[in-house]
């Protein structure tokens, strides 16, 4: 269903009938107890013109504006509205899955135990340094058109399964390319430093060499053909140190790359501090994050971004401390971390469910953090994250009366439709 034009060069579309409708609007970020004001209105609705949010309000206030009458009309039959979800943190381009260790973990293998044997994210990087730029592009419009359908409208995607200059630079412009051809926005992440690739393992001063490797050649290249606007780093036990993430951000920043960090996941490594000491978009995972860590984040305006998908499909029994995260004031965002080895989802409402069910955060805190948060931490907040006069008309409709029954649903999908810059870019089948 694509929507036309009604009123000469400008698009007006009338959006009724919300339950609920989740405006988000206010503060920005949300801390501590303002992450659970989602900003409800009930009988909600919207005018949109041309992709841009014109009006937000009650039915009764936004049918009596004049450019009502003459709008295009979308009536949601009581359903929820809310923003289209802001997907912080996924691993889009990939070759294949790596259902293979999924087993091994089943019968107790653990996950660095699995990359000492050459599987893990080397595993992926051997699949898609051997894979053409056509199959992997295939296989990335599939799964955008399954974000679409989970709720989804933006999402951030790292390289890093490429670890040579060739491969980064395939999946970069993959990015690129993808962000042109399809409807959803895709922020590209430079991820060189994921892990040292094989061909420098066991090599005297290999890091050392693949580090410099990555400042001086490859981050300028990035930089130069504006193929990201982050830069991240695996800052842990069998990734890089502390002081080799140092030197990797900040070449990127020397080089316009805002910081990410993958943080304290499999040991707590210093990365969180690094990462507020950088002034770091995004610290990520953070399952073994510290007091003091908790407290250096309440104080910045660093993204603590939760990725429980990860914990739930490796079977850990520790989560993030979200609650002391969001008790202390931190910035807390969730996302799906998407890919092959360690979250295979791409279900933003699984996250939400697991964020209630497991991270103890409210249904209302969960889709703040999954979208007016998540925003932020992209550095996108002034135009998506919430439903505001002036912002992108990128909306999920969900097939529920309340809010609440998003994450309650778990492992089903309740979207209805997602749109994008007031565009259908998913529709639920009529039955």
């Amino acid at each position: 269903m694509l929507l036309g034009h009604n009123t000469g060069d400008l698009f007006s579309l009338l959006i009724t009938g919300a339950s609920q409708l989740l405006t988000l609007r206010g503060r920005v970020p949300r801390r501590g107890k303002f992450l659970s004001d989602i900003g409800v209105i009930r009988d909600g609705a919207l005018l949109v013109r041309d992709g841009v949010i014109a009006a937000v309000g009650t039915r009764l206030e936004i049918e009596s504006l004049t450019e009502s009458r003459s709008a295009e009309k979308l009536d949601v039959g009581g359903r929820v509205m809310l923003p289209g979800f802001v997907d912080s943190h996924t691993h889009l381009i990939h070759a294949a899955s790596r259902a293979e260790e999924y087993e091994l973990k089943i019968r107790g293998a653990g996950y660095e135990e699995i990359a000492r044997e050459g599987g893990g994210i080397l595993n992926s990087v051997k699949k898609l340094r051997a894979a053409t730029a056509e199959s992997l592009k295939k296989r990335a419009h599939a799964a955008l058109r399954e974000f679409a359908e989970y709720g989804t409208t933006t999402l951030e995607a790292k390289s890093g399964y490429g670890l040579n200059v060739a491969g980064e630079l395939k999946i970069l412009r993959l990015h690129k390319e993808l962000n042109a051809e399809q409807p959803l926005e895709i922020v590209s992440t430079f991820l060189g430093a994921h892990v040292v690739p094989a061909e420098y393992r066991g090599k005297k001063g290999g890091t050392g060499q693949y580090v410099t490797l990555l400042t001086d050649k490859l981050i300028p290249e990035v930089a130069a053909e504006r193929l990201a606007e982050f830069c991240d780093v695996f800052c842990d036990r069998g990734a890089f140190s502390v002081n080799e993430a140092k030197k990797v951000l900040a070449a990127g920043k020397q080089h316009g790359l805002a910081p990410r960090l993958h943080a304290e996941q499999l040991t707590r490594s210093g990365a969180t501090q690094l990462g507020v000491q950088l002034g770091a978009a995004s610290c990520d995972h953070l399952e073994q994050v510290s007091r003091p860590d908790i407290r250096a984040l309440a104080k910045s305006n660093t993204v603590a971004t939760l990725l429980p998908g990860c914990d739930f499909h490796l079977g850990l029994k520790r989560y993030a401390p979200a609650r002391a995260l969001i008790e202390s004031g931190a910035i807390v965002a969730l996302a799906t971390d998407y890919n092959p080895g360690t979250s295979p989802t791409v279900s933003m409402p699984m996250i939400l469910s697991l964020a209630c069910s497991q991270l103890r955060m409210s249904p209302a805190e969960a889709i703040a953090a999954a979208t007016i948060n998540a925003a932020y931490s992209l550095l996108r907040d002034h135009k998506i994250g919430s439903l505001e006069t002036g912002k992108h008309a990128d909306i999920a409709i969900f097939d529920v009366e309340d809010h609440r029954e998003i994450p309650y649903y778990f492992g089903v999908n309740k979207c209805w439709m997602t749109l994008k810059k007031g565009q259908p870019v998913f529709q639920k089948a009529h039955t």
